[in-house]
């Protein structure tokens, strides 16, 4: 596996390198799992809806991150970390959509599509996951 080190971090795959290039380039809201499950990026455009920068959270594991959305449906059934749309794909190594009810780190909370695929190297070992999402109009009560 082609890695890339920094002072502090651990090896990355080139497949999550180029995973983070492009979220780095791209309005659409997008974040990155490693192949351990820990939060390695998210870009400008999640920060919008998140509240706060990559900067000022950083690395977390994805639990910590998931805790942090408090993730549900839209009847505002609690999602285990694993039945999210990036559980899945981490998970069950397949790509997943759904409908969820997030909250922000500024507390406000929002329903969101979100969309996640599995990166697999080419003899199918787990690189990370890339999850793009975005907001969308709630069509359940408030929140």
């Amino acid at each position: 596996m082609v890695g890339v080190t920094s002072p502090g971090t651990t090896a990355r795959s080139l497949p999550l390198i180029l995973a983070r290039e492009l979220a780095s380039n791209l309005a659409t809201p997008m974040f990155l799992l490693d192949s351990e499950g820990t939060l390695v990026y998210f870009n400008d455009a999640a920060a919008l809806l998140l509240g706060k920068t990559f900067a000022e959270v950083g690395e977390i594991s994805s639990l910590e991150f998931a805790a942090s959305l408090k993730v549900s449906t839209l009847d505002h059934v609690p999602l285990r970390g694993r039945d999210t749309p990036s559980g899945i794909a981490f998970f069950q190594h397949k790509p997943a959509h759904l409908h969820v009810l997030a909250s922000s780190y500024d507390g406000i909370r929002r329903a969101y599509e979100a969309t996640s695929y599995p990166l697999l190297g080419a003899t199918g070992e787990m690189h990370g996951v890339v999850v793009v999402f975005w907001p969308v109009e709630s069509t359940g009560g408030g929140g």
